[in-house]
């Protein structure tokens, strides 16, 4: 199977954290500086309100790719539940982890940059017999995009998804940072100064970071 150059897993430390938002901001300042890149989703679940808005249709908007390609269309379940939770909902058999691992499929040439976004937060369900975590163990990635928020409990919420993905490069994006709010200015000095961890707060610095992993 063709891998692309740099392969990134997108985790987050809970669901609704803006994991696709700023997936599909990073696509696009890369695809800016002349960089291939790709886009994949093993699995999604959403309202039938947001269809037409699902993260694997705004992760090919950004990508240059079809949904479908993103995202199985079968794997997309239509309840807003964790997916084997989802696929139980709709009648169907939750997916495994081997099965989601299979039908990843990247496009030739090579890209410069795929990006793999996982659901809810690190430890939520994404297949039967997995966790989020267990994807991105199994991928074996070049790096991690952890995004995080920057509010109260982002330090906590921060370490124990850190300590869940131990292993490969990890960047924490603080999603929705203000740098006027001095909750957010401690939290990101904490994180960088006492954790040691690399947190960027804008989608052109977390480029650049992305862009040294090649």
């Amino acid at each position: 199977m063709t891998r692309p150059s740099t392969l990134i897993a997108v985790a987050g430390v809970t669901t609704e954290i803006g994991k696709t938002w700023v997936t599909a901001r990073a696509l696009e300042s890369l695809r800016g500086r002349g960089f291939s890149v790709s886009a994949r989703k093993p699995v999604q679940s959403y309202g039938p309100e947001d269809l037409g808005a699902t993260d694997a249709e705004v992760l090919a908007a950004a990508s240059g790719e079809a949904p479908p390609a993103v995202c199985p269309a079968h794997r997309w379940y239509p309840v807003p539940l964790a997916p084997p939770l989802a696929a139980s909902a709709a009648g169907q058999v939750p997916p495994r982890l081997a099965e989601l691992l299979a039908e990843i499929r990247w496009p030739l040439p090579a890209a410069d940059f795929g990006f793999v976004e996982t659901v809810g937060g690190v430890r939520s369900p994404l297949a039967d017999d997995a966790h989020c975590g267990d994807l991105v163990r199994s991928l074996d990635v070049d790096g991690v995009l952890l995004v995080a928020g920057a509010d109260l409990g982002a330090i906590n919420a921060v370490r124990l998804a850190a300590d869940a993905l131990a292993g490969p490069p990890l960047v924490v994006f603080l999603n929705r940072y203000l740098p006027g709010d001095g909750v957010h200015r401690r939290n990101l000095a904490w994180l960088t100064e006492r954790d040691g961890l690399a947190v960027e707060t804008t989608i052109e610095d977390l480029a650049d970071r992305l862009a040294g992993w090649r």
